[in-house]
């Protein structure tokens, strides 16, 4: 495309609710690095909304940063910076996009300056069991007002959209567009040795250890099985709680509890070399960590929910038991071709669904549609599957969301 092309096309976006850019942190500070950086590529004047603090640094690979200083007010820091952000947005920019619906209840106002406000509805952040009553009230609130205050909601996964649809009056025009994935042909195998351990000899867990990710069920499963391989578990395992504290009591020499790995080549390594992905997350949609795994072509074994099946499609295994996870476990060690063949497929299917090159094609589709003067406001974008291999009702997944683990 021309510049003069670009210009005529640009569009000034704010990218709020993540901490900031470059990533350092999580799941949505990754997604807003990716996205801004393709957009602005694109021809987009692209501004992410930081933390201050978090770096000193003006502009990112073209991406403007704007730090907000953040008050110490207790749990409500998160819900502050938020409205913080959307009131200096207010005014400066044409689409502002909120990352995550827990200050949902701010969103109008940059609508009162003629902005036009998305938000990321992630996962069903209500259900996860870290949240007290209080907390779970709110946020099933917030949901709830975010049904309401934004022009348009953008779902990560179908099976998140269904999930909406069955709980709640009116939708504003909701769009699936799911979170993005590299392709990784190669890592380092040096990197295995400071975690004692061989290509191809451990299976593999990367994740929040909170009652919601199964990890509790997982462990038992694998110790029931008669592999020989390890299982190594990638998550801070010295935070102070007592389901953390139960999972440390599983004292076997087969279990490596690694703490937390923040370096890339270091977790690449741990992925692409594993002999299978353990995926126990049950609340949510498209999980960057499980689109990961598949970027990096590995087996996985699954949690049986429709978020994750409608991302697996038959690229992998899934459970429901520690004892599934136990048949799993046996089945990939006897099945060497059956591996082989699911980890050729899951790589082919973040190719086909979920590389960052096409969530940006569909969001550039998004904003186009934000900013036409002849189409429809309620036309919406269609990016993930649409259905998973085997249909899981919607009344299912309902069930399985609320489910709270002790």
């Amino acid at each position: 495309m021309r510049e003069s092309e670009h210009q005529e096309l640009a569009v000034r976006i704010a990218i709020l609710g993540a901490r900031g850019i470059p990533a350092h942190y999580g799941g949505f500070e990754t997604f807003a690095e990716q996205l801004a950086v393709r957009l602005v590529e694109r021809g987009h004047e692209v501004t992410v909304f930081c933390e201050k603090g978090t770096d000193a640094n003006e502009e990112y690979k073209g991406v403007k940063l704007r730090h907000v200083p953040t008050r110490d007010v207790g749990p409500l820091v998160t819900l502050m910076y938020d409205a913080a952000c959307l009131w200096q947005a207010r005014s400066n920019f044409d689409v502002i996009y909120m990352l995550g619906y827990g200050s949902s209840v701010f969103c109008w106002l940059p609508r009162m300056w003629g902005a036009k406000v998305w938000i990321n509805m992630d996962g069903l952040e209500w259900a996860r069991g870290k949240w007290g009553m209080v907390a779970r009230w709110y946020l099933r609130m917030a949901e709830a007002i975010a049904m309401w205050t934004p022009d348009r909601i953008i779902a990560d996964a179908s099976a998140i959209k269904e999930n909406l649809q069955s709980r709640h009056y009116r939708l504003p025009p909701c769009d699936v567009i799911p979170y993005g994935s590299e392709i990784v042909s190669n890592a380092c195998a040096e990197e295995l040795k400071r975690f004692g351990v061989e290509p191809g000899s451990y299976y593999l867990v990367v994740c929040r250890f909170e009652p919601e990710n199964l990890i509790r069920e997982i462990i038992e499963g694998f110790l029931q099985s008669e592999t020989r391989a390890r299982l190594v578990l990638v998550g801070d395992h010295a935070r102070r709680s007592a389901y953390v504290e139960s999972l440390r009591a599983y004292r076997n020499e087969r279990l490596l509890f690694t703490g937390p790995v923040y370096e890339t080549a270091r977790i690449q390594a741990l992925r692409y070399f594993c002999r299978a992905y353990l995926h126990g997350h049950s609340v949510g949609g498209t999980n960057p960590s499980l689109l990961e795994a598949m970027g990096c072509g590995n087996a996985v074994i699954a949690n049986d929910n429709p978020f994750n099946r409608e991302v697996l499609g038959d690229a992998g295994l899934f459970f429901s038991t520690p004892r599934d996870v136990s048949g799993c476990i046996g089945r990939v060690d006897s099945e060497p071709a059956e591996v082989a063949e699911m980890r050729t497929r899951a790589a082919e299917r973040v190719k086909q669904f979920y590389t960052w090159e096409r969530i940006t094609d569909y969001y550039c589709e998004l904003i186009s549609l934000a900013d036409s003067k002849t189409r429809s406001r309620t036309e919406t974008i269609q990016c993930a599957p649409l259905h998973a291999t085997r249909p899981v009702s919607v009344d299912r997944a309902k069930k399985l969301v609320v489910l709270r683990h002790e």
